[in-house]
């Protein structure tokens, strides 16, 4: 995916998880922060920052904030991204060929998932995360705790159990990464989720992305440690 008007910036402060202070252009402004997650390790002052400027009169912030240098490493930390580029990926062959249908936001029962597919009689669906997390090169979900993301994962068992395929889908918005785990630390219950949804057949994949100041597309797959 791509990503118009950039503009290079300098992080300041974040008074609450919605907006950041930041010097753009020589001016300091107020940006809108596309991630309510804590971000604490990626959102220092100082740190070198991109925004996206809106040309839209009726917005309260005229930024967003796309992306943040930690080290010499790029992170994406829009939390819209990870769907968008994953439906491009399917969409270009890169989980399967002979896809018939990509349906986002796609109700099943009680629940929602981001993506509902079909290939050759295949029929799976699919939940999205997006991964910020790093730390010594090991890349970690959650970074605060989910019930919303272990209510999707035993949904997704009941899928299987139901004949359908199922997946997580872990999207990392970086590239340089050792391997994928489940931050035990933070929710040691979203890790026993997903250990519990693996044994009962639901895939667990993680990709990384190529990440510039004005692009996030996936690359790849990473190793993962449950």
């Amino acid at each position: 995916m791509k990503y118009d008007n950039i503009l290079s910036a300098v992080f300041i402060s974040r008074p609450n998880r919605f907006i950041a202070e930041i010097e753009v252009e020589g001016k300091r402004e107020i940006s809108h922060v596309k991630n309510t997650g804590r971000c604490k390790e990626l959102l220092t002052e100082g740190a070198k920052i991109y925004v996206q400027r809106s040309d839209n009169p009726l917005r309260k912030t005229k930024y967003d904030l796309i992306s943040v240098y930690k080290g010499q490493e790029l992170i994406n930390m829009d939390s819209q991204a990870p769907n968008k580029v994953f439906g491009e990926w399917v969409s270009n062959g890169g989980f399967a060929d002979n896809i018939s249908l990509i349906k986002p936001e796609c109700r099943y029962k009680n629940s929602r998932f981001d993506f509902y597919m079909e290939a050759d009689g295949r029929k799976i669906f699919a939940e999205i995360k997006g991964v910020t997390l790093e730390e010594n090169g090991i890349v970690m979900f959650p970074d605060a705790p989910t019930e919303r993301g272990i209510k999707h994962i035993r949904e997704l068992c009941q899928c299987v159990e139901e004949g359908y395929e199922a997946y997580v889908f872990f999207i990392i918005q970086m590239q340089n990464c050792k391997y994928f785990t489940p931050n035990r630390k933070t929710h040691s219950e979203f890790a026993d989720a997903l250990i519990e949804a693996e044994r009962k057949g639901v895939n667990i994949r993680a990709l990384n992305c190529t990440v510039k100041s004005d692009e996030l597309k996936i690359d790849s797959p990473i190793e993962i440690r449950l």
